[in-house]
């Protein structure tokens, strides 16, 4: 089978298409592929198709296939539906994460598979992603840090498996800079050169996800009462959907002292306040999990590793113990503030804190 063929995900932003130009570079026959996800929930409804005309631009400029598949009722059923829901349950989800493992790596595979592939080429994925996959001495896939730890993605790869692993590579883990990536596009007279980097979830760029919430839902969401630790109300909130754990901004209440949301019951319909040093806690639960760069433990097994509650939060020392169901409870050395359910614990080894030992959704 030829290894040569590489189907790269193109956004229409500067990493992939950058990373486009290093495969061929490399030898790589590459087709581009941009996945038309979700524009028709974007406040930019030209977005995504914004998207598709600048990665098939680098790719005429490459000289390289380019084809455009339209992804919108695989996004919109996994990731959007998936979304609401959980926000709808009192989580906070983190959609990018949930994309990756079903569409971007998922569904992206199996339209390869079924629409472009044969049994003379093998089904090799690429995407500008900042991570660095390896081959242990065992032969399992490992996953590792990039190099440009300001820019590293592990964290919203943990939900990828050996299959999709021995699949795919992230030719910029082993950059140092974004700056040189942004230096190799303007080399090569990419139009997207000088884009700026995405920062809010694609399919609501302004942030404001409970706005983006309401007008997807078309709901009215039940208002309730505002509570402290005792039960003392304190005022009306607008409904679960707009608030999250930690959050102090936006409550629209007058009080003695700064307040954070503690905990969202949905039972009660109430939103529990609290000081601020209420809000760390050292242990949680965990389920859904996924192991990359070690075997599955077994349950009863105990693990050190460094767990990360979430994206922007510095790792932290901690026990994972694995217990049935698929679950594991994690006890952190120190108390972590805000531990939010619906969010993903990532956790890294102890001695380079660079391999990502596997992951999972914390629990409320």
């Amino acid at each position: 089978m030829y290894t040569k063929y590489v189907f790269i995900a193109m956004s229409g932003g500067v990493d992939s298409s950058v990373a486009a130009y290093l495969l061929k570079e490399e030898g790589y026959i590459v087709t581009g592929i941009t996945m038309r996800l979700y524009d028709e929930f974007s406040d930019d409804t030209e977005s995504s198709l914004k998207n598709i005309v600048l990665a098939k631009a680098v790719a005429d400029k490459l000289n390289i296939p380019f084809h455009a598949l339209d992804m919108r009722d695989e996004f919109r059923a996994n990731v959007i539906e998936k979304f609401i829901s959980d926000y709808e349950a009192g989580l906070t989800p983190n959609p990018c994460i949930i994309c990756n493992k079903t569409v971007k790596f998922g569904d992206f595979i199996t339209r390869l598979d079924k629409e472009f592939l044969n049994e003379d080429v093998e089904a090799i994925i690429a995407t500008g992603h900042y991570a660095i996959i390896e081959v242990s001495a065992s032969g399992r896939y490992c996953l590792r840090k990039s190099n440009d730890r300001s820019k590293d993605q592990s964290y919203f790869l943990y939900t990828l498996n050996q299959d999709v692993l021995s699949r795919t590579l992230f030719p910029l883990g082993s950059f140092s800079s974004k700056e040189y990536i942004r230096q190799i596009a303007e080399d090569q007279g990419f139009i997207n050169a000088k884009a700026k980097d995405s920062q809010d979830v694609c399919f609501v760029p302004s942030g404001k996800y409970s706005e983006f919430i309401h007008s997807y839902t078309n709901k009215e969401y039940k208002t309730g009462n505002f509570v402290d630790m005792d039960g003392n109300i304190l005022g009306r909130h607008k409904g679960i959907v707009n608030y999250t754990i930690g959050q102090r901004k936006g409550l629209d209440l007058s009080l003695k002292k700064p307040m954070y949301v503690y905990s969202l019951d949905i039972s009660s319909n109430e939103i529990v306040l609290a000081d601020n040093n209420d809000l760390f806690g050292s242990k949680l639960i965990a389920d859904n999990l996924n192991w990359i760069s070690i075997e599955a433990p077994d349950v009863g097994a105990k693990l050190h590793a460094l767990g990360r509650i979430r994206y922007r939060h510095a790792e932290a020392p901690c026990t994972v113990t694995i217990l049935e169901g698929g679950k594991a409870e994690v006890v952190f050395d120190e108390p972590q503030r805000a531990i939010t359910p619906g969010q993903s614990v990532v956790f890294y080894d102890t001695q380079t804190a660079s391999y990502v030992l596997g992951g999972g959704t914390i629990q409320p």
